[in-house]
């Protein structure tokens, strides 16, 4: 019967012995936790448990239990999360970089206070370099610009590495465009720019691109005095007097007969 000293009908009854040896002292904070999950709990226990030196990292938890790396991933923050552990980066006399995990059995409490958990910078973007100047044309026609910026636009496909933004598509393509003014053929251009190119990953494609056409950018061509025009070759006619063939924009007689037609009159 249920009772004063009796626990209720149907509910939790304790059968325990006091240890002895090998038992931890654990909170019921961390136990009875209410926003932990039962897989961080079990981990929480498992871990104040352990000596000192012992591994705790991700693939050595998943080694000895049934769950796998990520949810004992997943569980580990929540215990970083609610104070039960902390990770410190560290360097050794050997200058390797190691991972310390700090377990706490009682979070907030004096010791925890007098280390807390460094908190993680946020890295903010580094600025943009700007990338080299290149070469202006003399007259950008838009039909010039055009056409370098086609050019510039399938240089990918020779060379998966070059592709290129939007933004440094239209900073290359003055520079293309001087090169082609310069009376370089498209292939020309394109051959200076996808050859001998290095073998490693390249960091920045454009600002590579924009050196070679600075660096390399050919002189003007020689300068050519205009062709005079060709001489004026007329259609041949037949003479009107003598049957005699000559040329003329429009039919008539020939010399000669025009001469004698002079004289005459």
């Amino acid at each position: 019967m249920a009772g004063k000293n009796h626990p209720h009908a149907g509910g939790l009854v304790h059968d325990h012995t006091r240890h002895t040896t090998r038992f931890t002292v654990i909170g019921n904070h961390l136990a009875q936790h209410a926003s932990l999950s039962g897989l961080a709990i079990g981990l929480g226990v498992c871990i104040q448990s352990l000596p000192s030196g012992a591994r705790v990292d991700i693939k050595t938890l998943a080694a000895r239990f049934p769950e796998g790396t990520t949810r004992i991933a997943a569980a580990l923050r929540e215990l970083e999360t609610h104070g039960y552990l902390r990770r410190e980066r560290q360097r050794t006399p050997t200058g390797r970089i190691v991972t310390r995990t700090i377990s706490c059995n009682q979070p907030g409490s004096s010791r925890a206070e007098d280390h807390p958990t460094p908190a993680r910078k946020k890295r903010t973007p580094a600025p943009r370099k700007p990338l080299p100047a290149v070469p202006k044309p003399a007259y950008p026609a838009p039909p010039l610009l055009q056409t370098a910026t086609d050019l510039l636009a399938g240089l990918r496909h020779h060379d998966p590495r070059l592709l290129l933004s939007e933004r440094d598509t239209a900073h290359l393509a003055p520079g293309v465009a001087a090169w082609l003014e310069r009376d370089v053929t498209p292939t020309a251009v394109r051959h200076t720019l996808t050859t001998d190119l290095p073998t490693e990953r390249l960091c920045r494609p454009a600002a590579l691109l924009a050196h070679r056409l600075t660096t390399q950018l050919p002189p003007p061509p020689p300068f050519r005095a205009p062709a005079p025009p060709s001489p004026v070759r007329h259609p041949l006619q037949t003479c009107e007097a003598c049957d005699r063939a000559f040329r003329s924009p429009a039919p008539g007689h020939c010399r000669d007969c025009r001469s004698e037609l002079l004289e005459a009159a």
